[in-house]
Protein backbone atom coordinates (compact mmCIF):
# COMPACT_ATOMS: atom_id res chain seq x y z
CA UNK A 1 0.00 0.00 0.00
CA UNK A 2 1.22 3.45 -0.92
CA UNK A 3 2.21 5.71 2.06
CA UNK A 4 -1.14 7.71 2.86
CA UNK A 5 1.12 10.98 3.64
CA UNK A 6 1.91 10.73 -0.47
CA UNK A 7 -1.54 11.04 -1.10
CA UNK A 8 -3.52 13.38 -3.26
CA UNK A 9 -6.48 16.01 -1.55
CA UNK A 10 -8.96 14.74 -3.61
CA UNK A 11 -7.83 10.84 -2.51
CA UNK A 12 -8.25 11.94 1.36
CA UNK A 13 -11.36 13.38 0.91
CA UNK A 14 -12.99 9.78 -0.72
CA UNK A 15 -11.31 8.26 1.99
CA UNK A 16 -12.55 10.33 4.90
CA UNK A 17 -15.94 10.66 3.25
CA UNK A 18 -15.96 6.11 3.36
CA UNK A 19 -14.61 5.96 6.73
CA UNK A 20 -16.80 8.30 8.47
CA UNK A 21 -19.89 6.55 6.91
CA UNK A 22 -21.55 3.95 9.48
CA UNK A 23 -20.96 0.46 8.49
CA UNK A 24 -23.69 -1.15 7.33
CA UNK A 25 -25.70 -4.28 9.14
CA UNK A 26 -24.61 -6.77 6.85
CA UNK A 27 -21.10 -5.86 7.19
CA UNK A 28 -20.17 -8.48 10.73
CA UNK A 29 -16.83 -6.60 10.83
CA UNK A 30 -16.39 -3.08 11.05
CA UNK A 31 -12.89 -2.39 10.92
CA UNK A 32 -12.17 -5.17 8.02
CA UNK A 33 -15.47 -3.58 6.09
CA UNK A 34 -13.64 -0.15 6.69
CA UNK A 35 -10.10 -1.94 5.77
CA UNK A 36 -11.39 -3.19 2.38
CA UNK A 37 -13.26 0.29 1.86
CA UNK A 38 -10.05 2.17 2.09
CA UNK A 39 -8.05 -0.43 0.28
CA UNK A 40 -10.30 -0.15 -3.03
CA UNK A 41 -10.41 3.83 -2.86
CA UNK A 42 -6.53 3.50 -3.43
CA UNK A 43 -6.63 0.57 -5.97
CA UNK A 44 -8.92 3.35 -7.52
CA UNK A 45 -7.02 6.13 -7.26
CA UNK A 46 -3.42 4.43 -8.13
CA UNK A 47 -5.46 3.27 -11.51
CA UNK A 48 -6.60 6.87 -12.43
CA UNK A 49 -2.51 8.08 -11.56
CA UNK A 50 -0.85 5.80 -13.90
CA UNK A 51 3.16 6.22 -14.05
CA UNK A 52 4.34 7.76 -17.61
CA UNK A 53 6.70 5.73 -19.29
CA UNK A 54 10.36 6.33 -18.94
CA UNK A 55 11.91 6.89 -22.46
CA UNK A 56 13.54 9.90 -24.26
CA UNK A 57 11.71 12.11 -26.79
CA UNK A 58 13.79 12.09 -29.62
CA UNK A 59 13.18 11.35 -33.53
CA UNK A 60 14.44 7.98 -35.34
CA UNK A 61 18.26 7.96 -36.38
CA UNK A 62 19.11 9.24 -39.60
CA UNK A 63 15.75 11.50 -39.93
CA UNK A 64 15.28 15.29 -38.44
CA UNK A 65 12.48 17.43 -38.22
CA UNK A 66 12.81 20.68 -40.02
CA UNK A 67 12.43 24.18 -38.38
CA UNK A 68 10.34 27.18 -39.88
CA UNK A 69 13.09 29.11 -40.73
CA UNK A 70 14.92 25.67 -41.84
CA UNK A 71 11.46 24.93 -44.11
CA UNK A 72 12.24 28.64 -46.11
CA UNK A 73 15.72 28.10 -46.87
CA UNK A 74 14.65 24.25 -48.32
CA UNK A 75 11.74 25.60 -50.15
CA UNK A 76 14.37 28.45 -52.04
CA UNK A 77 16.60 25.55 -52.86
CA UNK A 78 13.62 23.55 -54.27
CA UNK A 79 12.56 26.36 -56.28
CA UNK A 80 15.19 27.22 -58.08
CA UNK A 81 15.56 23.12 -58.93
CA UNK A 82 11.67 22.46 -59.94
CA UNK A 83 11.78 25.63 -62.23
CA UNK A 84 14.92 24.76 -64.03
CA UNK A 85 13.02 21.64 -64.73
CA UNK A 86 9.81 23.26 -65.78
CA UNK A 87 12.08 25.30 -67.97
CA UNK A 88 13.15 21.88 -69.78
CA UNK A 89 9.82 20.57 -70.29
CA UNK A 90 9.37 18.08 -67.73
CA UNK A 91 5.93 16.88 -65.91
CA UNK A 92 5.56 16.18 -62.63
CA UNK A 93 5.46 12.46 -61.05
CA UNK A 94 4.21 11.11 -58.15
CA UNK A 95 4.58 7.26 -57.06
CA UNK A 96 3.74 5.44 -53.49
CA UNK A 97 6.54 5.59 -50.76
CA UNK A 98 7.11 2.01 -50.57
CA UNK A 99 6.83 -0.73 -53.57
CA UNK A 100 6.43 -4.10 -53.71
CA UNK A 101 9.95 -5.85 -52.79
CA UNK A 102 10.20 -7.65 -55.81
CA UNK A 103 9.87 -4.44 -57.63
CA UNK A 104 13.25 -3.01 -56.17
CA UNK A 105 14.71 -6.46 -55.61
CA UNK A 106 18.24 -7.17 -57.41
CA UNK A 107 18.27 -3.54 -58.92
CA UNK A 108 21.17 -2.13 -56.69
CA UNK A 109 23.73 -4.59 -56.67
CA UNK A 110 25.20 -4.40 -53.34
CA UNK A 111 23.18 -1.78 -52.49
CA UNK A 112 20.46 -3.96 -52.09
CA UNK A 113 20.93 -4.45 -48.29
CA UNK A 114 20.08 -0.70 -47.14
CA UNK A 115 16.37 -1.31 -48.83
CA UNK A 116 14.12 -0.66 -45.73
CA UNK A 117 11.76 -3.70 -45.68
CA UNK A 118 8.35 -3.79 -44.31
CA UNK A 119 6.30 -6.17 -42.48
CA UNK A 120 3.65 -8.26 -44.29
CA UNK A 121 0.87 -6.03 -43.66
CA UNK A 122 -1.64 -7.21 -45.91
CA UNK A 123 -0.96 -10.06 -47.83
CA UNK A 124 1.92 -7.92 -49.66
CA UNK A 125 5.66 -7.86 -49.08
CA UNK A 126 6.68 -4.17 -49.56
CA UNK A 127 9.50 -2.25 -48.83
CA UNK A 128 10.38 1.53 -48.81
CA UNK A 129 11.37 3.03 -51.77
CA UNK A 130 15.64 3.47 -52.08
CA UNK A 131 15.40 6.26 -55.01
CA UNK A 132 13.07 7.57 -57.66
CA UNK A 133 14.69 5.89 -60.21
CA UNK A 134 13.42 1.90 -60.23
CA UNK A 135 9.85 3.30 -59.15
CA UNK A 136 10.16 5.37 -62.56
CA UNK A 137 10.62 2.63 -64.78
CA UNK A 138 8.26 0.77 -63.05
CA UNK A 139 5.75 3.46 -63.70
CA UNK A 140 6.58 3.62 -67.36
CA UNK A 141 6.90 -0.16 -67.79
CA UNK A 142 3.57 -0.99 -66.02
CA UNK A 143 2.00 1.89 -68.33
CA UNK A 144 3.62 0.71 -71.20
CA UNK A 145 4.64 4.52 -71.64
CA UNK A 146 7.55 4.47 -74.38
CA UNK A 147 8.45 8.71 -74.16
CA UNK A 148 8.35 11.15 -71.02
CA UNK A 149 10.11 13.56 -69.58
CA UNK A 150 9.58 13.85 -66.11
CA UNK A 151 11.01 15.24 -62.41
CA UNK A 152 9.77 13.96 -59.52
CA UNK A 153 10.69 15.32 -56.08
CA UNK A 154 9.95 13.10 -52.56
CA UNK A 155 11.44 11.05 -49.67
CA UNK A 156 13.51 7.87 -50.45
CA UNK A 157 14.90 5.97 -47.27
CA UNK A 158 18.39 3.91 -46.61
CA UNK A 159 18.92 2.12 -43.69
CA UNK A 160 22.35 2.60 -43.43
CA UNK A 161 24.82 4.68 -41.19
CA UNK A 162 23.78 8.12 -41.31
CA UNK A 163 26.93 10.75 -41.29
CA UNK A 164 24.81 14.25 -39.83
CA UNK A 165 27.40 15.61 -40.67
CA UNK A 166 27.86 15.28 -44.15
CA UNK A 167 24.30 15.71 -45.26
CA UNK A 168 23.22 12.32 -44.87
CA UNK A 169 20.71 10.84 -43.48
CA UNK A 170 18.43 7.88 -43.59
CA UNK A 171 14.92 9.47 -44.72
CA UNK A 172 15.81 12.27 -47.33
CA UNK A 173 14.65 14.10 -49.87
CA UNK A 174 15.36 13.47 -53.65
CA UNK A 175 14.87 15.75 -56.92
CA UNK A 176 14.88 13.73 -60.20
CA UNK A 177 14.65 14.92 -63.92
CA UNK A 178 14.65 11.37 -66.70
CA UNK A 179 14.30 11.42 -70.18
CA UNK A 180 12.97 7.77 -71.28
CA UNK A 181 12.51 7.38 -74.97
CA UNK A 182 14.57 6.48 -78.51
CA UNK A 183 16.21 9.22 -79.47
CA UNK A 184 18.91 9.78 -81.26
CA UNK A 185 23.12 9.50 -79.25
CA UNK A 186 23.66 12.03 -76.67
CA UNK A 187 20.82 14.53 -77.12
CA UNK A 188 19.19 13.69 -73.91
CA UNK A 189 22.36 13.42 -71.96
CA UNK A 190 23.74 16.57 -72.91
CA UNK A 191 20.64 18.36 -71.97
CA UNK A 192 20.97 16.14 -68.30
CA UNK A 193 24.51 17.85 -68.12
CA UNK A 194 23.51 21.29 -68.77
CA UNK A 195 20.66 21.17 -66.22
CA UNK A 196 22.93 20.20 -63.74
CA UNK A 197 25.14 23.06 -64.45
CA UNK A 198 21.72 25.03 -64.48
CA UNK A 199 20.79 24.13 -61.03
CA UNK A 200 24.44 24.31 -59.65
CA UNK A 201 25.42 27.75 -60.90
CA UNK A 202 21.87 28.95 -59.90
CA UNK A 203 22.00 28.38 -56.49
CA UNK A 204 25.39 29.65 -56.34
CA UNK A 205 27.30 27.13 -54.05
CA UNK A 206 30.74 28.61 -55.60
CA UNK A 207 32.47 26.74 -58.69
CA UNK A 208 32.36 23.29 -59.62
CA UNK A 209 33.08 20.66 -61.90
CA UNK A 210 30.98 17.83 -63.46
CA UNK A 211 33.02 14.17 -64.13
CA UNK A 212 31.60 12.18 -66.90
CA UNK A 213 32.73 8.64 -67.61
CA UNK A 214 30.69 5.82 -69.12
CA UNK A 215 30.01 2.16 -67.71
CA UNK A 216 30.92 0.32 -70.93
CA UNK A 217 34.45 2.18 -70.15
CA UNK A 218 34.47 1.01 -67.19
CA UNK A 219 33.45 -2.45 -67.93
CA UNK A 220 36.13 -2.86 -70.69
CA UNK A 221 38.84 -1.39 -68.24
CA UNK A 222 37.88 -4.69 -66.03
CA UNK A 223 37.97 -7.03 -68.73
CA UNK A 224 40.99 -5.66 -70.21
CA UNK A 225 42.79 -5.64 -67.23
CA UNK A 226 41.74 -9.51 -66.09
CA UNK A 227 38.93 -9.13 -63.99
CA UNK A 228 36.59 -11.99 -64.31
CA UNK A 229 32.75 -10.70 -65.70
CA UNK A 230 31.40 -12.08 -62.40
CA UNK A 231 33.16 -9.88 -60.13
CA UNK A 232 32.39 -6.39 -62.70
CA UNK A 233 30.03 -5.13 -60.25
CA UNK A 234 31.60 -5.90 -57.21
CA UNK A 235 34.98 -4.30 -58.18
CA UNK A 236 32.60 -1.24 -59.56
CA UNK A 237 31.44 -0.37 -56.31
CA UNK A 238 34.69 -0.45 -54.97
CA UNK A 239 36.08 2.06 -57.59
CA UNK A 240 32.85 4.19 -56.71
CA UNK A 241 34.71 4.57 -53.16
CA UNK A 242 37.62 6.72 -55.00
CA UNK A 243 35.97 9.85 -54.06
CA UNK A 244 35.95 9.50 -50.47
CA UNK A 245 39.08 6.86 -49.95
CA UNK A 246 42.44 6.96 -51.24
CA UNK A 247 43.52 4.34 -54.07
CA UNK A 248 45.34 2.41 -51.41
CA UNK A 249 42.90 1.63 -49.56
CA UNK A 250 40.55 0.96 -52.74
CA UNK A 251 43.19 -1.01 -53.69
CA UNK A 252 43.23 -3.03 -50.99
CA UNK A 253 39.16 -3.60 -50.34
CA UNK A 254 39.44 -5.55 -53.91
CA UNK A 255 42.37 -7.62 -53.45
CA UNK A 256 41.67 -8.66 -49.49
CA UNK A 257 37.98 -8.33 -49.19
CA UNK A 258 37.41 -9.21 -52.88
CA UNK A 259 39.96 -11.37 -53.99
CA UNK A 260 41.30 -9.53 -56.95
CA UNK A 261 44.76 -10.16 -58.08
CA UNK A 262 47.07 -7.54 -56.39
CA UNK A 263 48.65 -7.19 -60.50
CA UNK A 264 45.27 -7.04 -61.74
CA UNK A 265 43.88 -4.42 -59.36
CA UNK A 266 47.28 -2.46 -60.45
CA UNK A 267 46.39 -2.63 -64.11
CA UNK A 268 43.21 -0.87 -62.91
CA UNK A 269 44.81 1.32 -61.08
CA UNK A 270 47.00 2.91 -64.24
CA UNK A 271 43.39 3.60 -65.74
CA UNK A 272 40.79 5.08 -62.77
CA UNK A 273 43.59 7.77 -61.66
CA UNK A 274 43.73 9.39 -64.95
CA UNK A 275 40.58 12.57 -65.76
CA UNK A 276 40.97 15.02 -68.05
CA UNK A 277 38.79 16.74 -71.08
CA UNK A 278 38.39 15.64 -74.60
CA UNK A 279 42.16 15.30 -75.15
CA UNK A 280 41.48 12.26 -73.00
CA UNK A 281 39.19 10.92 -74.64
CA UNK A 282 41.65 11.02 -77.87
CA UNK A 283 43.74 9.47 -75.82
CA UNK A 284 41.95 6.25 -74.89
CA UNK A 285 40.84 5.92 -78.60
CA UNK A 286 44.53 4.94 -79.20
CA UNK A 287 45.37 2.27 -76.14
CA UNK A 288 46.20 -0.15 -77.80
CA UNK A 289 44.46 -2.86 -75.13
CA UNK A 290 41.08 -0.39 -74.51
CA UNK A 291 40.42 0.33 -78.48
CA UNK A 292 40.10 -3.18 -78.80
CA UNK A 293 37.39 -3.53 -76.48
CA UNK A 294 33.80 -3.49 -78.21
CA UNK A 295 32.10 -1.85 -75.23
CA UNK A 296 34.77 0.56 -74.17
CA UNK A 297 34.96 1.70 -78.25
CA UNK A 298 31.34 2.49 -78.05
CA UNK A 299 31.59 4.30 -74.86
CA UNK A 300 34.27 6.41 -76.23
CA UNK A 301 32.61 7.53 -79.13
CA UNK A 302 29.60 8.47 -77.16
CA UNK A 303 31.49 10.60 -75.09
CA UNK A 304 33.37 12.54 -77.89
CA UNK A 305 29.95 12.97 -79.65
CA UNK A 306 28.84 14.06 -75.87
CA UNK A 307 31.46 16.40 -76.06
CA UNK A 308 31.00 17.76 -78.95
CA UNK A 309 27.15 19.23 -77.95
CA UNK A 310 28.51 20.18 -74.62
CA UNK A 311 30.64 22.48 -76.21
CA UNK A 312 27.98 24.08 -78.29
CA UNK A 313 25.57 24.37 -74.80
CA UNK A 314 29.08 26.30 -73.21
CA UNK A 315 29.67 24.18 -70.50
CA UNK A 316 32.34 22.35 -71.49
CA UNK A 317 34.82 23.76 -69.40
CA UNK A 318 32.55 22.34 -66.71
CA UNK A 319 33.13 18.48 -67.61
CA UNK A 320 36.01 16.76 -67.15
CA UNK A 321 36.35 13.12 -68.09
CA UNK A 322 37.27 10.62 -65.03
CA UNK A 323 38.04 7.33 -65.17
CA UNK A 324 37.89 6.62 -61.69
CA UNK A 325 33.87 7.56 -62.01
CA UNK A 326 31.74 4.23 -61.85
CA UNK A 327 28.36 4.71 -59.96
CA UNK A 328 28.17 1.53 -58.09
CA UNK A 329 24.77 0.80 -59.01
CA UNK A 330 23.46 -2.00 -60.92
CA UNK A 331 21.18 -0.37 -63.62
CA UNK A 332 23.56 2.06 -65.28
CA UNK A 333 24.42 1.31 -68.98
CA UNK A 334 25.94 4.16 -70.25
CA UNK A 335 26.92 7.80 -69.68
CA UNK A 336 27.21 8.38 -66.03
CA UNK A 337 27.73 11.72 -64.12
CA UNK A 338 28.60 13.24 -60.64
CA UNK A 339 29.32 16.91 -59.96
CA UNK A 340 31.56 17.62 -56.73
CA UNK A 341 32.28 21.62 -55.66
CA UNK A 342 35.64 22.77 -55.90
CA UNK A 343 35.49 24.90 -53.20
CA UNK A 344 35.02 23.47 -50.04
CA UNK A 345 32.74 25.30 -48.40
CA UNK A 346 33.52 25.65 -44.42
CA UNK A 347 31.46 24.71 -40.96
CA UNK A 348 29.49 27.99 -39.37
CA UNK A 349 32.50 29.01 -37.09
CA UNK A 350 35.16 28.38 -39.55
CA UNK A 351 36.77 25.06 -37.46
CA UNK A 352 36.38 22.64 -40.73
CA UNK A 353 35.79 22.12 -44.02
CA UNK A 354 32.37 20.30 -45.13
CA UNK A 355 32.86 16.86 -46.48
CA UNK A 356 29.51 16.32 -48.56
CA UNK A 357 30.89 14.27 -50.92
CA UNK A 358 28.71 14.88 -55.09
CA UNK A 359 26.01 16.85 -54.41
CA UNK A 360 24.48 15.49 -58.21
CA UNK A 361 24.66 12.99 -59.84
CA UNK A 362 23.05 10.38 -62.64
CA UNK A 363 23.50 8.20 -66.06
CA UNK A 364 22.11 6.29 -68.63
CA UNK A 365 19.53 3.41 -67.41
CA UNK A 366 18.90 1.62 -70.91
CA UNK A 367 18.00 -1.92 -69.30
CA UNK A 368 16.11 -0.91 -66.20
CA UNK A 369 12.36 -0.72 -67.71
CA UNK A 370 12.89 -4.34 -69.57
CA UNK A 371 13.56 -5.66 -66.28
CA UNK A 372 9.74 -4.80 -65.08
CA UNK A 373 7.93 -5.59 -68.59
CA UNK A 374 6.86 -9.08 -69.16
CA UNK A 375 8.01 -9.59 -72.62
CA UNK A 376 11.46 -7.48 -72.14
CA UNK A 377 10.55 -4.62 -74.36
CA UNK A 378 13.47 -1.55 -73.06
CA UNK A 379 12.86 1.80 -72.88
CA UNK A 380 16.15 3.99 -73.30
CA UNK A 381 16.10 6.41 -70.38
CA UNK A 382 19.05 9.09 -69.24
CA UNK A 383 18.89 10.93 -65.98
CA UNK A 384 20.25 13.05 -62.57
CA UNK A 385 19.34 13.34 -59.21
CA UNK A 386 20.20 16.61 -57.45
CA UNK A 387 21.54 16.05 -53.59
CA UNK A 388 19.06 18.67 -52.38
CA UNK A 389 19.96 17.34 -48.38
CA UNK A 390 23.66 18.07 -48.88
CA UNK A 391 23.14 21.44 -50.49
CA UNK A 392 20.84 22.44 -47.96
CA UNK A 393 23.33 21.86 -45.10
CA UNK A 394 25.95 23.25 -47.47
CA UNK A 395 23.63 26.76 -47.83
CA UNK A 396 22.57 26.30 -43.88
CA UNK A 397 26.20 26.69 -42.89
CA UNK A 398 27.01 29.15 -45.08
CA UNK A 399 24.07 30.97 -43.78
CA UNK A 400 24.87 30.31 -40.22
CA UNK A 401 28.29 31.95 -40.93
CA UNK A 402 27.60 35.35 -42.22
CA UNK A 403 24.46 35.29 -39.59
CA UNK A 404 21.68 35.82 -42.32
CA UNK A 405 18.29 36.03 -41.03
CA UNK A 406 15.27 33.80 -42.24
CA UNK A 407 12.05 35.66 -42.44
CA UNK A 408 9.71 32.90 -42.20
CA UNK A 409 6.55 33.83 -43.12
CA UNK A 410 5.28 35.89 -46.01
CA UNK A 411 3.09 38.02 -44.62
CA UNK A 412 2.84 41.77 -45.81
CA UNK A 413 0.65 43.59 -43.88
CA UNK A 414 -0.75 43.97 -40.39
CA UNK A 415 -3.61 45.41 -39.07
CA UNK A 416 -3.27 47.42 -35.99
CA UNK A 417 -5.02 49.71 -33.69
CA UNK A 418 -4.10 52.07 -31.10
CA UNK A 419 -7.56 52.17 -28.73
CA UNK A 420 -9.56 49.76 -27.34
CA UNK A 421 -12.38 47.82 -28.38
CA UNK A 422 -11.53 47.88 -32.12
CA UNK A 423 -11.27 44.04 -32.71
CA UNK A 424 -14.68 44.24 -34.72
CA UNK A 425 -12.79 47.28 -37.14
CA UNK A 426 -9.76 44.94 -37.23
CA UNK A 427 -11.77 41.83 -38.30
CA UNK A 428 -13.24 43.28 -41.09
CA UNK A 429 -10.35 45.49 -42.51
CA UNK A 430 -8.25 42.24 -42.38
CA UNK A 431 -11.20 40.21 -44.22
CA UNK A 432 -11.06 42.74 -47.10
CA UNK A 433 -7.70 42.64 -47.32
CA UNK A 434 -7.73 38.81 -47.64
CA UNK A 435 -10.67 38.82 -50.35
CA UNK A 436 -8.14 40.90 -52.03
CA UNK A 437 -5.57 38.19 -51.40
CA UNK A 438 -2.97 40.12 -49.63
CA UNK A 439 -1.15 38.53 -46.89
CA UNK A 440 -1.94 40.16 -44.19
CA UNK A 441 -2.41 39.01 -39.84
CA UNK A 442 -3.02 40.90 -37.05
CA UNK A 443 -2.40 39.83 -33.26
CA UNK A 444 -5.15 37.94 -31.39
CA UNK A 445 -6.09 39.71 -28.88
CA UNK A 446 -8.89 42.20 -28.28
CA UNK A 447 -6.85 45.01 -26.83
CA UNK A 448 -3.55 44.76 -27.88
CA UNK A 449 -0.97 47.72 -27.18
CA UNK A 450 0.00 49.31 -30.56
CA UNK A 451 4.29 49.28 -29.40
CA UNK A 452 3.88 45.32 -29.12
CA UNK A 453 1.85 45.46 -32.52
CA UNK A 454 4.92 47.56 -34.25
CA UNK A 455 7.51 45.38 -32.03
CA UNK A 456 5.96 42.40 -33.72
CA UNK A 457 6.13 43.43 -37.46
CA UNK A 458 9.72 44.33 -36.75
CA UNK A 459 10.52 40.86 -35.42
CA UNK A 460 8.78 39.32 -38.57
CA UNK A 461 9.80 41.76 -40.84
CA UNK A 462 6.44 42.58 -41.84
CA UNK A 463 6.90 45.88 -44.55
CA UNK A 464 3.11 46.94 -43.90
CA UNK A 465 0.97 48.20 -41.36
CA UNK A 466 -2.61 49.57 -41.66
CA UNK A 467 -3.44 51.28 -38.48
CA UNK A 468 -7.14 52.15 -37.40
CA UNK A 469 -8.73 53.82 -34.79
CA UNK A 470 -11.37 56.69 -33.67
CA UNK A 471 -10.20 58.98 -36.27
CA UNK A 472 -9.61 56.83 -38.77
CA UNK A 473 -13.04 55.38 -38.90
CA UNK A 474 -14.64 59.02 -38.81
CA UNK A 475 -13.08 60.63 -41.60
CA UNK A 476 -13.22 56.94 -43.58
CA UNK A 477 -9.39 56.69 -43.59
CA UNK A 478 -6.51 54.47 -42.75
CA UNK A 479 -3.26 54.90 -41.61
CA UNK A 480 -0.49 52.88 -43.98
CA UNK A 481 2.30 52.68 -42.14
CA UNK A 482 6.05 51.58 -43.51
CA UNK A 483 7.52 49.42 -40.97
CA UNK A 484 11.34 50.16 -42.45
CA UNK A 485 11.22 53.73 -42.93
CA UNK A 486 8.04 54.31 -39.53
CA UNK A 487 6.73 56.79 -41.91
CA UNK A 488 2.82 57.11 -41.91
CA UNK A 489 0.27 58.51 -44.67
CA UNK A 490 -3.60 58.72 -44.79
CA UNK A 491 -4.92 56.65 -47.11
CA UNK A 492 -8.98 56.70 -47.93
CA UNK A 493 -10.31 53.62 -47.19
CA UNK A 494 -11.68 52.70 -50.82
CA UNK A 495 -7.89 53.33 -52.44
CA UNK A 496 -6.46 50.74 -49.74
CA UNK A 497 -6.08 48.11 -51.46
CA UNK A 498 -4.93 49.18 -54.33
CA UNK A 499 -2.48 51.43 -52.69
CA UNK A 500 -0.94 48.13 -51.13
CA UNK A 501 -0.82 46.52 -54.21
CA UNK A 502 0.84 49.00 -56.01
CA UNK A 503 3.16 49.38 -52.64
CA UNK A 504 4.00 45.49 -53.03
CA UNK A 505 4.69 45.50 -56.57
CA UNK A 506 7.11 48.07 -56.34
CA UNK A 507 9.11 45.88 -53.87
Amino acid sequence: MPQLGLLPRRTWAALLSQLLRPPRAACTGAVSCHSQVVEAVLTSQMKSHPEKPNFIIKTPKGTRDLSPQQMVVREKILDVVVSCFKRHGAKRLDTPAFELKEMLAEKYGEESGLIYELKDQGGELLSLRYDLTVPFARYLAMNKVKKMKRYHVGKVWRRESPTIVQGRYREFCQCDFDIAGQFDPMIPDAECLKIMCEILSGLQLGDFLIKVNDRRIVDGIFAICGVPESNFHAICSSIDKLDKMCWKDVRHEMVAKKGLAPEVADRIGDYVQCHGGVSLVEQMFQDPRLSQNKKALEGLEDLKLLFEYLTLLGIAEKVSFDLSLARGLNYYTGVIYEAVLLQTPVQAGGEQPLSVGSVAAGGRYDGLVGMFDPKGHKVPCVGLSIGVERIFYIVEQRMKSFGEKVRTTETQVFVATPQKNFLQERLKLIAELWDAGIKTEMLYKNNPKLLTQLHYCENMGIPLVVIIGEQELKEGVIKLRSVASREEVVIKRENLVAEIQKRLSES
